[in-house]
This record gives structure tokens, sequence and C-alpha cells, in this order.
């Protein structure tokens, strides 16, 4: 006998969510189809954080192991007055915050953590990978839908996944909000090999020296072999897309004020690779009939509380529950996932952009971030967490399980 299972779902999208969401619809038994409009599956950029939402979904994914070979577990979580250089706070990350979350917070190269996720999907047999394919139509017609692509080739798939990211193509054809706007920060970064790092930060934690408007962070990557290095600052510059390289001359300019540590580190680095901060304001609806988003294409988000890849996994998980739960009904499926995830991720939206204005603040507001955090004890710190890294219900049985068909 046939099943709903039978049918591929289209992804569009081979970045960290479209990947994750084949392997959540694979461990579900449902194949899918991933097009990616890059010539090849990679990644760009260095490092990301991984906090400890992300790897309970790793675990429902079995991919805990594999990313955990190459990710690498800090000691704490430090953070400096670029200034002054003075330590403000600082949060372990050991067998306390472990017990309250009962999982890891890691750093990981962007490149390494995508590889995982790619070869994992190439061990599928239902996951089929295309890249070099630009989808610029689609329509939902008989039970399906129709995807076509610049050079003329055709896809079929019971439901559409828009995977694409922050300048997605598929957003346009079920929100069609235009493009996302700049946020009017600039980030730069680098990698450093650790023999070139000042031998007082070869350390294994995360931290960042916050000033205003501006803000620096260093950590390990790839067991140690490689510090990560980003510098974030308020400009108004702007340069459509992701990998551009940087200004140094700018850079240097904006960081003239800091400490002498965050200026020895910045000087470290000759060429820098430059990224437009950009987002949306958070929305209700991004799904249409059997077309949806994830990730970034849904909810993109500043970096400052770095969950835009950790959001896009937890999506994965939740709309391939969520498919099942719906015995295959994509379009009640995709409205109960949607239902599900967009306070939550509407919420680390908006709170992302509230702590990149934290990060960068000056005056009194300075001066009072620095007393209420320096006067937070660890279990203050864990438990402003909660909300973030503690267990999320929706993720299993949200309100969207209850949408009629």
């Amino acid at each position: 006998m046939s099943s709903w299972k039978d049918q591929q779902v289209l992804i569009v999208g081979g970045g960290i969510g479209g990947l994750t969401a084949a392997l959540a619809l694979a461990r579900q038994g449902i194949p899918s189809q991933v097009i990616e409009q890059a010539a090849a599956f990679k990644e760009i950029g260095a490092g990301i954080q991984l906090g400890p939402n992300v790897f309970r979904m790793f675990e429902r994914l079995g991919l805990i192991e594999p990313i955990s070979a190459l990710a690498v577990f800090p000691k704490n979580l430090i953070m400096f007055d670029s200034i002054t250089g003075e330590e403000v706070t600082r949060i372990s990350l050991g067998d306390a915050f472990r017990k309250k979350f009962h999982y890891p917070y890691a750093l990981i190269h962007r490149a390494d953590l995508h590889n995982v996720l790619l070869e994992q999907c190439r061990k599928s047999n239902l996951i089929k990978l295309d890249a070099g394919q630009k989808i610029v139509d689609l329509d939902e017609a008989n039970g399906g839908v129709n995807a076509k692509t610049a050079n003329g080739k055709a896809y079929r798939g019971a439901a559409l996944i828009g995977a694409d990211g922050l300048w997605s193509t598929i957003r346009e054809f079920v929100v069609g909000d235009g493009k996302p706007k700049p946020a009017g920060h600039i980030t730069y970064r680098a990698v450093l090999p650790t023999s070139e790092v000042p031998e007082q930060y070869r350390w294994w934690n995360m931290g960042f020296w916050a000033g205003e408007k501006v803000h620096f962070v260093l950590y390990p990557l790839r067991t140690g072999e490689l510090y990560n290095l980003v510098a974030v600052f308020h400009s108004n510059r702007y340069e459509e897309g992701w990998d551009s390289y940087g200004d140094p001359a700018e850079l240097h300019e904006r960081f003239a004020q800091t400490c002498a540590p965050v200026r020895a580190l910045l000087n470290k680095i000759e060429s820098w690779r430059m990224w437009v901060l950009c987002d949306r304001p958070p929305v209700k609806e991004w799904s249409k009939g059997r077309i949806t988003l994830l990730g970034d294409a849904a909810h993109p988000m500043l970096q400052y509380l770095a969950q835009g890849a950790c959001m896009a996994v937890e999506d994965a998980v939740c709309l391939a529950n969520k498919a099942v739960e719906m015995d295959g009904d994509y379009a009640v499926a995709f409205r109960a996932y949607q239902e599900a995830r967009y306070l939550r991720t509407g919420r680390v939206q908006i709170m992302a952009r509230v702590y990149g204005e934290f990060y960068h603040a000056g005056g009194v507001a300075k001066e009072l971030r620095n007393l209420m955090l320096g006067s937070r004890t660890p279990d203050d710190a864990m438990a402003g967490m909660e909300w973030l890294y503690g267990e999320q219900k929706e993720l299993t049985r949200g309100r969207g399980a209850q949408v009629t068909r």
C-alpha cells in the first residue's frame, strides 16, 4: 500500500537549516530533495556558538557524538569592559551549568558543523542533494508543489520548505515583505592560528569585550588549533551580501578607544571578512498552504544571542514532528509548526536586538549594565537563561498540535 511518506518534500537551501530539516524528516521516514543554488554544498563564515537547547535537538537527531568530536567546550563565558579591560561578569559552564540545562555549551567552526550534517545526509537513502540550482518559480497544484529553476530543471514534492536564509527567495512567495532591514551594525570576522594569539588569551573561554557601539569576541575553535575573532561596530555602511572584504582602516578607527588587549588582537589580522547585519521584525505567519519557511528565511535575527543556527535546528525538529502528527497533511502541519514556533523565535529576534544595545551601551547605561551584571550570582545568571536554554515543550506538543484540519 502506498503511504503519504512515499512522496518527497522539497527543501530549498542546503545550509545548516536545510540539511537539518532533511535529517529530521528522514528520521521520521520522510524522503526529501535538497536544492542548493550555490555550485556546491558548503558554508562560509567561521565560528558559531551552540547552546544547550540545540544539543537537546542534536541528541534527538543522533548527532551529538560527531559534532562533539569537532567542538570546543569552553570553561566560561566572560564579559570585559572594552575601555578599561576589567572583567564585568563570568558564567561558569561547568558542572552546575550542565546539571541545570542537562547539555553543554560549545563552540564550533560553522563549516565543521555543516560538514557533519552533509555527511549524515549523504549516508541517508531518503535524502537527495542537488547543487547549482536556483529556484525562480513555484506553485502549489494537484496536492503538491512544483518548483522550477533558472536553468529549466523542474522538481515536484508533496510540500516545500524554504530554508534559503536571510535573502530567501521562497519568502517572497510566502510573505512578500521585501528585503531584510540593515541593523546599522557591521561584523568583521577572522580566524587566527593559535600560535599568533598572545599567550594570555590562549584560553578555553568564550570571551568578549563590550564597549560603546562596539564589541570584540575571542574564542577557540577546532580543539584549540584556531581562534575565532569577531569585531562588531555601529555603522551606516551597507553592502548587500554576506561575504565581503572589510576595510581595516574603518575597523581600527572604530576601536581606537578600546583597551590594549583588544587593539593588539585586532592588529594580528591582516584580512577580515565583513558582514552587514540585517534582520526582520517577527511575523506570525510564514506558511502558505504546502509551503513554509525555516530558520533565517522565517525569522532572521541578529547574532547577539548566538541563536540563529540553533533556532533553525529547533525548527527542523518541530516541523518534522508536526508532519507526522498530522499524517502528512502538510498544510495543517505547517500551520501547527508555525503556531508552535513563532512566539519563541519572535522572542529571540527581539531579545537579540535588546542584547545588541545592552552590549554596546555607553555612559550611564554602561555603568548600570556593569553594576547589574557584576552583582549577579551564578544562580542568578543561569536563572536568566532558563527561557532560552531550558526544555521547550512546544517542540513535542505545541499548541499547534490542536490545529484542526
